[in-house]
């Protein structure tokens, strides 16, 4: 617990021999032999990819992947989506990567701003019909004939 009297009331002299900032300290609990810890209070963000399982991160990836298909599918600029869903282009990309550490309600925002009524289940399953129509479109890709030119080109 963070006790700013306490630790007022150090000696200097101690602090001094243990390298102690008493504003960076913090009082143990319990029966250690040390009564005092230093916190490091630099490094209090977490880096949630390093901390998420494997199969986890590839979800997130899914997940962000699924998100840029269904704004390319409905023909939307990633500008215009951030604007809309009240985010930053930066976060946008970093959702559309599949970014861990961002919010659940970022997520959501950014979905209804790309498909207004669409829910995350609708998202998940790809049933929206600009994703319908992007894989047919993908599908149905017709081979034509090759002009003289690429035929020399291909003659061995």
């Amino acid at each position: 617990m963070f006790v700013k009297s306490r630790l007022q009331s150090l000696n200097a002299r101690n602090n001094e021999q243990i390298g102690l900032d008493p504003f960076l300290c913090a009082k143990l609990v319990g029966n250690s032999p040390l009564k005092y810890v230093a916190l490091d209070l630099t490094h209090m963000k977490i880096n949630q990819a390093a901390v998420l399982a494997p199969p986890l991160l590839e979800e997130c990836s899914q997940l962000g992947q699924r998100l840029a298909r269904l704004r390319l599918a409905r023909k939307i600029k990633q500008t215009d989506a951030a604007l809309r869903a009240g985010l930053s282009r930066n976060t946008v990309y970093r959702l559309e990567r599949g970014d861990p550490g961002l919010a659940i309600g970022q997520v959501l925002r950014y979905l209804e701003a790309i498909a207004p009524g669409s829910t995350l289940l609708d998202l998940l399953s790809e049933s929206d019909p600009a994703l319908i129509a992007l894989k047919m479109r993908e599908q149905s890709k017709r081979v034509r004939d090759l002009t003289s030119a690429e035929l020399e080109e291909l003659d061995f």
